[in-house]
């Protein structure tokens, strides 16, 4: 019996040892493949660079390194799909990280395009090429590939596109905050969202400058939302909150009484800052009355404790949840609800006054509108316009309320009898936007002067310097 225990411990110890020894392997291997394409996507030209991907990954066969071939062949040999599928997402992201930092980004769009070769599809007589064309397959149809197509988004023209191709910089943030993510693939997205966003706030300002002026009509930008001439209105019913009564300073104010109140009296005030100089009355009931029944249980056991910072982010993310998605997959019942009540704006000002109290919360709130935008992504624009209207007001706000651009309403005419001296008139007055430090000063004269001609977009190409 005792030989027998020893035997059978023998062998018990064998297979994690050999686990941790396969481990091993594939992580050499990996690393091989890696550092195989971070030097030579640094020296080649990319359309060689791309061949060579394409031989490694897609055809296995005649490439320059005997060592990544042979680290291909160890990955695949090891029948670990899951192994496999992230050293292919992290190689792609190698690709795309370098070439964005050099402004290449054609081969971007024919890296996609690589997974579409008909070869993938092949039948094949190789046990090992047929697991990996298998394991390509899968790729193709999964998230992973469609994140990664993401990446060549900024390049199509939008309204040929589907029209969740205008979110795609809320789109891109669950790649960067997923820690499963390759370390490229999450420096990629987050690089390629903020591009999105300033891109977008630039071209607001010069439309909105450019639109209040003189000029020809051929001569205006293209407008960059869906809303029309309304987005002129809007924004000037979103400037006109300024002085005491500002989204900005009603925050500060919230900020400073709830300091050092217990928990569950910080809990009762949000709610009260959130419907706080809201007109509509059938939102502010209905707010209430969700918002009372979530929060009264929240974290109920530090009631009584001290508010400190990590629960006032802990309690605006979980705000956040119930005025949006809650189980991340579809909408919340108070979103359905809120926005069936009339102006999307309503709700989206109060998602703002949530991230002027935690700017932290900045990028939980865009994880979940990009959740919003999934779900609905496959809705035909018509059938879900109340949605996209939501999504066109939430984007101009936060755009309006960015740390680099200061918006400023001037009256250009003066009345001579006031007749309603409360009652304002958008008419009235013009929009000026001021860019602060974040964006580089080449683009000051631009916004500064609305005067000033045109960019040519044949003379720019892509406008993507402007902006980097």
């Amino acid at each position: 019996m005792m030989i027998r225990d020893a035997l059978d411990d023998a062998h018990q110890n064998e297979t994690p040892i050999r686990l941790n020894r396969l481990n091993r392997n594939i992580q050499q291997a990996q690393e091989t493949v890696y550092n195989f394409l971070l030097e030579i996507v640094k020296k080649w030209p990319p359309e060689e660079v791309l061949l060579e991907f394409k031989r490694l990954f897609i055809y296995h066969v005649e490439s320059i390194s005997a060592d990544a071939m042979q680290a291909i062949y160890d990955i695949v040999f090891s029948n670990n799909e899951e192994e496999f599928r992230n050293t292919l997402k992290r190689c792609c992201y190698i690709l795309v990280n370098n070439w964005d930092a050099t402004r290449n980004y054609k081969p971007i769009q024919d890296l996609v395009v690589v997974f579409t070769d008909p070869s993938i599809n092949r039948n094949t007589a190789s046990p090992t090429l047929k697991r990996l064309r298998h394991w390509l397959d899968e790729f193709v149809k999964s998230s992973d590939y469609e994140e990664l197509k993401l990446f060549v988004s900024r390049y199509e023209e939008k309204e040929r596109g589907p029209w969740v191709s205008r979110y795609t910089s809320y789109l891109l943030v669950p790649q960067y905050i997923d820690l499963k993510n390759p370390i490229e693939q999450r420096e990629a997205a987050r690089a390629l969202s903020k591009q999105l966003k300033d891109r977008f706030k630039f071209d607001l300002a010069m439309y909105i400058a450019r639109s209040q002026s003189n000029a020809p009509s051929k001569r205006i930008p293209k407008n960059p939302t869906a809303l029309g001439e309304e987005v002129l209105r809007l924004i000037k019913a979103i400037v006109a909150k300024r002085g005491p009564f500002s989204y900005a300073n009603l925050a500060n104010i919230f900020v400073n009484q709830t300091q050092n109140l217990p928990y569950s009296k910080f809990k009762q005030s949000i709610q009260q800052y959130l419907i706080f100089s809201v007109e509509n009355q059938e939102f502010v009931e209905t707010l209430r009355a969700k918002l009372t029944e979530k929060l009264d249980t929240l974290y109920e056991s530090h009631d009584d404790e001290i508010v400190t910072s990590a629960l006032t982010l802990r309690t605006c993310n979980r705000v956040i949840d119930y005025l949006t998605t809650e189980n991340q997959t579809e909408p919340s019942q108070l979103f359905v609800l809120l926005l069936s009540q009339g102006n999307p704006i309503t709700l989206v000002v109060a998602l703002l006054k949530i991230i002027l109290i935690c700017k932290h919360s900045r990028t939980h709130l865009e994880a979940r509108i990009a959740e919003l935008i999934r779900y609905y992504q496959n809705y035909p624009e018509d059938e879900c316009a109340w949605v996209v209207n939501f999504l066109e007001v939430f984007t101009v706000t936060f755009a309006i309320h960015a740390e680099n651009v200061q918006y400023n309403l001037i009256k250009m005419k003066v009345d001579e009898v006031q007749l309603s001296p409360n009652i304002f008139d958008p008419d009235k007055y013009r929009i000026f936007s001021q860019l602060k430090r974040e964006i580089k000063t080449d683009l000051l004269p631009l916004l500064l002067n609305p005067e000033a001609d045109v960019i040519d977009s044949e003379t720019n190409g892509t406008g993507e310097a402007l902006l980097e």
